[in-house]
């Protein structure tokens, strides 16, 4: 019997037949695969689910993978709290290693989420073209599901390089079980899902708000080929983008951003991950996660304005580190947008002013239930790639629009340097205060190979002066082994090596 969660783990599907064909029976209290996947509405159930995996995914791991593990954010240390391992041995570049597998939990949940996206999407793909509906409507929920399909092989390939490739629903726990994919084969599958969706997705302005679109689609695609170095190719996706008439910067830099109940898949965005506050289960928590603490409710209430605040104790993470505060520039107006300071009376630490990502405190009604969506492509990326892409080319004067759009808006100067290697330094240090603190940092270090050139400084500063990354004295100080597993890719899931013989 094999199960299906088809939407927001309520509904299942089960997969039941007869091996003897001499009786089969349909389960009363449950969907099945002989009565489900018939209808437009039942592919359109099925299409929510596969997007259900991006909520926890965004809201529990990206941050800490993409983000704490780089040198723009740490965690706030608080001995009286004790460890918490998974979460800082990303922090301190000293994850476990065996035979590259690692038994950390946030490696393994963002593993297993992507592979449940992959699990969902699989299912769709196998029986949609089978099934009679309205063409239109078929042709978009199939661009929807390759598309989540590809996003997460994108992300499998950029954590990893490299995953078991599975393109077709697992129907025995022998199939379970495939040969690990290297980056070149998983980009080549990533490039066809996407290649096949843009042309069955609507345009943002024709798609339901929160969907995956043709912009989207293309957006990813050009990510891909940024990472590839395919630069000509990136340059046409991202100016189709730019041309389609779709997108455009909002004026202020705080305005990108969603607010708990308003301002949600807005002009500048090109896909974002939907949340809503409230009892439904599809809330966020995230400043919750990130605020330093422990954090009295009097401390917490003008940062959340909830009419019940409490207070957290324990041992927060993502606080942007001292190098993200000294990377903006005089004047950059993003900075005092995205970085908010708190002070904690009861805080270890002799200076109890902390930073704290200040572009997610968006206000909200509930302690610990939040409602503002997360940013995974905006419009601003699309100009900073579209600006590397063509200064990669030796076009820096036709690249520096692009990026002055952006520098413009933070209200900054024009950037007028045209030398290939100068302008890409321009473009690398404005990608880090643009897209601070939207999991960008530690890909955009492994895609330009320069994760040891930064993190290896950051963490000799880091072993240098613990009280200035916010452990609360000289006596507590980072793990003996801190910064010295600086690998582009993590280790594969150590629990998933033992269910398969390919690890």
């Amino acid at each position: 019997m094999k199960k299906y969660i088809i939407a927001a783990g309520l509904l299942t599907i089960l997969n039941t037949g007869c091996q003897e064909n001499f009786l089969e029976v349909i389960p009363e209290t449950q969907l099945v695969s002989s009565v489900f996947f018939k209808t437009e509405s039942d592919f359109l159930q099925a299409v929510n689910a596969a997007y259900v995996p991006l909520r926890s995914i965004f809201n529990d791991r990206a941050w800490k993978l993409g983000e704490m593990h780089s040198d723009n954010t740490h965690y706030a240390r608080n001995r009286l709290f004790g460890a918490v391992d998974n979460t800082q041995n990303l922090a301190d570049f000293c994850i476990p290693v065996s035979n590259g597998l690692t038994t950390n939990d946030n490696v393994l949940q963002q593993y297993r989420q992507d592979y449940l996206i992959i699990a969902r999407t699989n299912e769709i793909l196998s029986r949609i073209d089978g099934v009679d509906f309205d063409a239109a409507s078929k042709a978009n929920l199939k661009g929807q599901t390759l598309f989540l399909r590809a996003f997460a092989y994108f992300e499998l390939v950029r954590y990893f390089g490299k995953a078991p490739m599975h393109l077709e629903p697992v129907t025995s726990r022998e199939g379970a079980s495939k040969p690990l994919s290297n980056a070149e084969e998983l980009y080549a599958q990533i490039k066809s899902d996407l290649e096949a969706a843009i042309p069955l997705l609507p345009a943002k302005s024709k798609q339901q708000a929160g969907r995956a679109t043709s912009g989207a689609a293309a957006m990813l695609l050009a990510n891909l080929y940024m990472v590839q170095k395919n630069w000509s190719d990136a340059e046409v996706l991202l100016k189709s983008i730019v041309d389609s008439g779709e997108y455009s910067l909002m004026p202020d830099y705080n305005n990108a951003f969603s607010e708990t109940t308003s301002n949600k898949n807005n002009a500048e965005s090109i896909f974002e991950v939907q949340y809503m506050e409230g009892s439904a289960g599809l809330n966020g928590n995230q400043i919750y996660q990130f605020i330093p603490t422990p954090i009295s409710a009097q401390e917490l209430a003008p940062i959340t304005g909830t009419s019940n605040p409490q207070a957290i104790s324990g041992e927060n993470n993502n606080v942007p580190t001292p190098d993200i505060i000294a990377a903006y520039e005089s004047g950059d107006k993003r900075k005092d947008i995205s970085i908010g300071w708190v002070t904690l009376s009861a805080s270890l630490r002799a200076d109890k002013v902390y930073p704290y990502i200040k572009k997610y405190a968006r206000k909200h009604t509930f302690h610990n239930n939040t409602g503002q969506n997360w940013p995974v492509y905006r419009y601003a990326e699309v100009l900073l790639f579209l600006a590397e892409a063509l200064n990669e080319q030796g076009k820096g004067a036709q690249a520096l629009p692009y990026l002055n759009q952006v520098r413009r808006r933070a209200g900054l100067a024009d950037a007028t340097e045209t030398a290939t290697g100068a302008l890409r330094e321009i473009i690398f240090k404005e990608r880090r205060v643009e897209l601070a603190f939207e999991n960008k940092r530690w890909f955009d270090l492994v895609r330009t190979g320069r994760v040891r050139e930064f993190i290896e400084p950051y963490g000799q500063r880091v072993k240098a002066d613990p009280v200035k990354y916010y452990y609360p004295d000289a006596a507590t100080v980072p793990p003996s082994n801190a910064f010295t597993v600086l690998d582009d890719y993590y280790p594969l899931p150590a629990v998933e090596a033992d269910l398969s013989p390919n690890f």
